[in-house]
């Protein structure tokens, strides 16, 4: 694609960014629909966060960002509007630019997520589910499988204090639901999904004890965000218990038209 002067500019901010696919999802979305408009990946350091964000503010032919890791939760506290979605955990994998140089975050990975599960045919109503991980992505999921009426939700981080809070917050929104602390195993389970960056980039660990995953059966749904490799060790242990699986890649392309849209750069 040509980039001129007058070319629209979305970008992609990370640390590091190398893993990213955004990139060339969008920017092969942008040139079959003959959008003058291009993604750009962009790894900024956490010391100049908010000297990036000072000049997103006053960058006029920029639409907006797509945020990935470590940065999800970092940027929701410099927007100037969060949609409801992205305010209840004050955390965004996106915001657009307004004319005016303000700010709105979203948060679609929850959306993402529902919409690649329902490729494979899985829906989470009546399921019991469990989310590993606490954090921006893993936020979204746990919220996206509760807005879809799962029965049980298992989550567990690392860190418990913002496991707890994640905890606290979706049993306050969806009383209905039960939500437990940890996953002490992974027998009964319908869908587990890693929302941690384990598996990324070589990294050989599982987001689990290889205990808690022995119970693993092929009737689980199993799901991974990390988007490099595609096979994490995760998924291809998975995939030999014989459970479907669904890849970090596979969310990223379900979300490509709820970005672009909410950036204002959709085509039509």
């Amino acid at each position: 694609m040509l980039v001129t002067a007058t070319t629209a500019i979305v970008g992609i901010i990370g640390n590091p960014i190398v893993q990213v696919k955004s990139p060339g999802v969008m920017n092969r979305y942008f040139a079959d629909t003959a959008q003058n408009t291009v993604l750009v990946p962009m790894e900024i350091a956490p010391a100049a966060i908010p000297a990036f964000v000072d000049t997103i503010r006053d960058w006029t032919n920029l639409r907006g960002i797509i945020v990935t890791v470590p940065y999800k939760q970092v940027l929701a506290p410099y927007m100037d509007r969060l949609t409801p979605r992205a305010g209840r955990f004050a955390t965004v994998n996106v915001f657009r630019r307004d004319p005016d140089g303000t700010l709105e975050g979203e948060m679609l990975d929850g959306v993402g997520f529902i919409a690649a599960a329902a490729v494979h045919g899985v829906s989470p109503e009546g399921k019991s589910a469990a989310v590993i991980g606490a954090g921006g992505v893993a936020c979204a999921i746990a919220n996206s499988l509760c807005e879809h009426h799962v029965a049980r939700l298992f989550i567990q981080d690392l860190d418990t204090a913002k496991q707890d809070r994640l905890i606290a917050t979706l049993r306050a929104a969806f009383p209905a639901i039960e939500i437990t602390a940890g996953i002490s195993g992974t027998e009964g389970l319908d869908i587990l999904v890693n929302g941690t960056p384990v598996g990324m980039n070589g990294d050989p660990r599982l987001p689990l004890a290889e205990a808690v995953l022995a119970g693993l059966s092929a009737r689980c749904f199993v799901a991974d965000v990390v988007t490099a490799p595609t096979m994490t060790p995760f998924l291809t242990l998975a995939a030999a218990r014989g459970c479907v699986i669904q890849t970090g890649l596979e969310m990223t392309e379900t979300q490509l038209l709820p970005l672009a849209r909410f950036l204002g750069v959709a085509a039509g």
